[in-house]
């Protein structure tokens, strides 16, 4: 088997911030990847029918039990996501769901190595999304190894009413004179973790071709974790 690195993004915005900096880790491992844009396939969230205790491969007729086959078989994976109304958005939160088939009695992704991304306009969300990644990872067992986090930009800075919008959550962020404009809008290949992800992508490369023996994990309070 050849070592592979899956990529998953949950942001349905073509071309998004999400999906560059994703595909931008992959690309930097310089191994085999496959990118997913969860928004073009189809992925239900857990029906808990408990159908997959057996063999754990999950018996929901959509797109998952496929894209399960391909992680079990990757080295590594990274997740990307953002938060519309303060929290992980659905695509990526059903993916995260169905999880669950390939977690019990087998743990078939123990040890993978696992990056997560989050886009989010505030820093507080981002940090408390990446806690709660953070715990799943925890508990499927995974190498979590890094979080990546972008800046992610208001929809009302290009929706193209936000000059007229008094809900608008750009003048919330930019002040109330403040021209709603795409001008504000910050790619991610201006920021700083475009190059913190192709460190992470390297050594998730030499890692997996045993060039090095450790990459330093994501530090998390286990029992701060357990206890919610």
């Amino acid at each position: 088997m050849k070592d592979k690195i899956i990529g998953i993004s949950g942001s349905p915005v073509p071309n998004s911030n999400t999906d560059r900096l994703v595909l931008h880790l992959l690309k930097s491992t310089g191994l085999e990847y496959e990118f997913v844009k969860l928004s073009s396939i189809n992925i239900g969230p857990c029906r808990a029918c408990k159908r997959c205790v057996e063999d754990n491969i999950c018996k929901v007729q959509d797109d998952f039990p496929a894209l399960a086959q391909k992680i079990r078989e990757a080295k590594s994976l990274v997740i990307g996501g953002y938060t519309p109304y303060g929290m992980i958005d659905a695509f990526t939160k059903a993916f995260l769901e169905r999880l669950w088939s390939m977690r019990h009695l087998k743990h078939l992704n123990e040890q993978k190595y696992v990056v997560t991304v989050i886009s989010s306009l505030h820093k507080p969300i981002r940090d408390q999304v990446f806690s709660e990644l953070a715990r799943e990872m925890f508990m499927e067992g995974t190498r979590h190894v890094a979080e990546l986090s972008i800046e992610g930009n208001v929809p009302c800075l290009t929706c193209g009413y936000g000059d007229n919008c008094e809900y608008s959550g750009a003048r919330m962020i930019f002040g109330e004179d403040a021209k709603i404009s795409a001008n504000y809008c910050v790619d991610v290949e201006n920021q700083p973790v475009w190059e913190e992800a192709a460190h992470i992508g390297k050594l998730i490369s030499e890692h997996i071709k045993g060039e090095i023996t450790s990459i330093p994990s994501v530090q998390v309070d286990i029992q701060g974790l357990l206890a919610r």
